[in-house]
């Protein structure tokens, strides 16, 4: 995306998505489409989280793996935005270059990934809670929070249950999973590696025993 279409992005009403109403970020999805080169998402099935954790690979370090396959598959790139998820937002950006095919170099950071190529570095600003600093990072949580959202009514009509937006802060998730533990359907679906899941099965335990 250029600068010039960069700085139109506040004027449209790009920010943090959590921040805008459903409908607004459908609406700024199709602007956001309009004015960006190319546009794509990863998707990490609760398969893939639960298989990784198993292997003692954190959800900050799945999620580097997959920042690292989308700048690879990207052209003519010459800066990247993250949106760190580790509050060392440094060592971050460090985990997704070291991933990266690409050379990159990392602003402040005093690791820096090079080789061949360097001279056409991809310049790398990883930090924490960017979505409400730099309209692009914005953009992207609005993009990627459209498309979590159709991806959950997906699996709500696959499933045949009503799981609300499948955040642990959403009561009707909680729920509809607390009543359907035992739907072969919904299982799936879920991370097994799951706080909220835990605290359910928790809920479970104590109404079987009478606490």
């Amino acid at each position: 995306m250029t600068s010039g279409k960069i700085a139109k992005l506040p004027k449209i009403g790009v920010r943090d998505s959590k921040l805008l109403t459903a409908r607004k970020r459908s609406f700024l999805y199709d602007e956001i489409q309009s004015l960006a080169e190319e546009v794509k998402s990863y998707a990490i099935s609760p398969l893939e989280i639960n298989n990784a954790m198993r292997s003692n690979i954190s959800l900050n370090e799945l999620e580097a793996i997959h920042f690292s396959r989308l700048i690879d598959s990207l052209n003519k790139v010459n800066a990247i935005y993250l949106d760190s998820p580790d509050v060392i937002q440094e060592r971050f950006g460090i985990r997704v270059s070291v991933l990266s095919q690409k050379p990159i170099k990392l602003p402040g950071a005093k690791r820096t990934k090079t080789g061949e190529g360097a001279e056409n570095a991809i310049k790398v600003i990883s930090e924490h809670k960017a979505d409400l600093r730099y309209p692009v990072v914005s953009a992207a949580s609005i993009i990627a929070k459209v498309v979590r959202d159709e991806e959950m009514e997906k699996i709500s009509d696959i499933v045949g249950l009503d799981l609300g937006s499948g955040y642990a802060s959403d009561n009707k998730t909680v729920s509809t999973i607390k009543q359907n533990l035992n739907n072969k359907n919904l299982l799936p679906h879920i991370r097994e590696f799951w706080k909220t899941m835990d605290n359910i099965r928790q809920l479970r335990m104590d109404e079987f025993l009478g606490q």
